[in-house]
């Protein structure tokens, strides 16, 4: 087998081992492969069109075509027609992470241990309001509030004040918030690991992880106490470093190149690999 067929055998193996988990998630939400299918057709084609075209040249339902291996009639027929509704990060909930983040980093709502305090809506010293002007800039105080509470982030107390629950913003309750996450955060390794297929040699971008495939099961609650704990150390580190080059206002400066920089972190936990006496085969 020559290296562009086991590159080609590596490729498929890959795939179909990534769209085991896809698959498995789309039945238990009664998604049939029609629809599947139809998905993948767009988005080879969205590619093709988008970053595959001759440079110097405008993309072409031809070389769509010819690339995706569809009929140039499919393809005229999905560049044409609409769209499938794509799950984009909410200006809301870009904001409200701002938010979060002031609320825990600036001493101004803490209290003497480093706590970050109960907020007021909009009186005293110490208030939401003036929390998310600060933070937010012009976005609506009560949008801002409606989402972290409705993720969970927040939670309205006894006396009206304001409690932060969790110092990240994750979405506990929606699942339609869960899943435009792993739209996003699965989207990002696979460009991260494509990236790192083109240019590892030379500019590659971090990307490990740690796993041991037998572990005793009675592990598993210290590791998820120890794995979390560690992560969230150094996502808030990176978070303060992040914070620190960040622009409320990137409209002030227009012609600064800007991008989507960030790390993720994620649990790995699944069944061992079954292991057979010696002689014994499968």
């Amino acid at each position: 087998m020559d290296a562009t067929n086991r590159l080609h055998t590596a490729l498929t193996a890959s795939v179909l081992q990534l769209l085991r988990p896809v698959c498995r998630l789309l039945l238990r939400h009664n998604v049939p492969f029609g629809v599947l299918e139809e998905l993948a057709k767009h988005a080879y084609v969205q590619v093709a069109m988008d970053e595959f075209s001759i440079p110097g040249k405008k993309p072409s339902i031809s070389r769509a075509s010819i690339l995706t291996g569809l009929t140039r009639k499919d393809v005229q027929r999905l560049v044409s027609g609409p769209e499938p509704v794509r799950a984009l990060p909410s200006e809301a909930a870009n904001r409200a992470t701002r938010v979060l983040t002031g609320w825990v980093r600036d001493p101004h709502y803490q209290d003497g241990l480093g706590h970050p305090l109960p907020l007021t809506l909009q009186d005293g010293d110490h208030n939401f309001a003036e929390l998310v002007r600060r933070f937010s800039g012009d976005m609506p105080v009560r949008a801002v509030l409606d989402e972290l509470l409705r993720v969970g982030a927040v939670a309205r107390r006894e006396d009206q004040r304001l409690e932060l629950v969790t110092r990240a913003y994750v979405p506990k309750s929606s699942e339609v918030d869960k899943l435009a996450i792993l739209g996003t955060d699965v989207a990002d390794l696979i460009t991260t690991i494509d990236h790192n297929l083109q240019h590892g040699t030379t500019n590659p971008r971090y990307q490990r992880k740690v796993m041991y495939v037998s572990i005793p099961a009675a592990v598993v609650p210290d590791f998820t106490r120890e794995s979390a704990a560690r992560a969230q150390e150094l996502l808030e580190h990176l978070d303060r470093w992040l914070s620190d080059k960040d622009s409320l206002t990137p409209d002030d400066q227009p012609d600064v190149p800007r991008v989507r920089l960030g790390m993720g972190v994620y649990h790995i936990e699944a069944p061992a690999a079954p292991t057979f006496p010696q002689g014994e085969s499968k």
